[in-house]
């Protein structure tokens, strides 16, 4: 049957979003309290194929996720799973679960997180307000959704697990600001896949630390024009990569660069 071209959500949602391909990998094992190597229960709805959400972006800054390389494979996270942003990057397994009718038997998708389901308090958590705390719920493009169930379903009940992110080439680096503002989106980071600290070199200076500006935006104030840039960066997990000399001492506002990746 023909998927529909209207959403079924009702609420206001910004949305957040996340790879997903259909595979089945094991948890990530780590000692980190932010993965999760158990199955956990959660919900899922989806949103329709026009909707233009996969063009302007969201919560977490990618900006147009086709050109950032995530395509369609796109979801949102509630509140208690968006945790302020923290989260952006991280990869998760998701199935349908207990729903003999809906459910796509076997399959499971794999999602990296790259927007927020907004809460709506208009509505109580337990009718309407799906994306309101406590509830765990990931919002889906359809064409996702349909991989692991029949969208007639809409609001489903799920199993989620954290794993660990895989990517190909090395984690981007696109540069923004003005003047000494320097804006820096990291995307494409596999291992943990979320960043929690950046740090920016130039030639002439030390490792400066950077705040998170939102999503995974990061930023700082330094006269690092003209010098080449090096960055390190951390996942949740305490892990490290090092890039020396990421971008050319000629670069310019706008650009994007590639620099080491974590093991996957």
């Amino acid at each position: 049957m023909a998927s529909p071209k209207f959403s079924l959500t009702t609420f206001t949602l910004s949305f957040f979003t996340i790879i997903l391909l259909v595979s089945s990998h094991s948890p990530y094992p780590s000692t980190s309290p932010e993965f999760v190597s158990e199955w956990r229960s959660a919900r899922a709805t989806y949103y329709a194929a026009a909707d233009p959400r996969d063009v302007v972006g969201g919560a977490c800054g990618y900006g147009d996720l086709e050109k950032a390389g995530y395509g369609k494979a796109t979801a949102g996270l509630s509140t208690v799973l968006f945790d302020k942003g923290q989260i952006c990057g991280a990869c998760f397994e998701v199935r349908c679960f207990e729903d003999l009718r809906w459910c796509i038997p076997g399959t499971s998708i794999i999602v990296t997180a790259t927007n927020f389901c907004a809460p709506n308090y208009g509505f109580p958590s337990d009718g309407g307000g799906k994306c309101n705390p406590p509830n765990a719920h990931f919002v889906l493009p359809i064409e996702i959704f349909e991989k692991i169930a029949i969208w007639k379903a809409s609001n489903m009940p799920i199993q989620y697990r954290r794993i660990k992110c895989r990517k190909e080439g090395g984690i981007r680096f696109t540069i923004n600001g003005a003047g000494v503002f320097i804006s820096v989106l990291i995307n494409n980071v596999a291992g943990a896949g979320d960043v929690l600290a950046v740090k920016i070199k130039g030639s002439r200076t030390g490792w400066l630390p950077m705040n998170r500006n939102w999503g995974q935006n990061w930023h700082t104030n330094a006269d690092l024009k003209s010098q080449p840039l090096s960055f390190e960066v951390t996942s949740s997990d305490g892990l490290s990569v090092t890039s020396y000399n990421v971008a050319p001492k000629d670069w310019s506002y706008g650009q994007s660069f590639e620099g080491k990746q974590f093991q996957s």
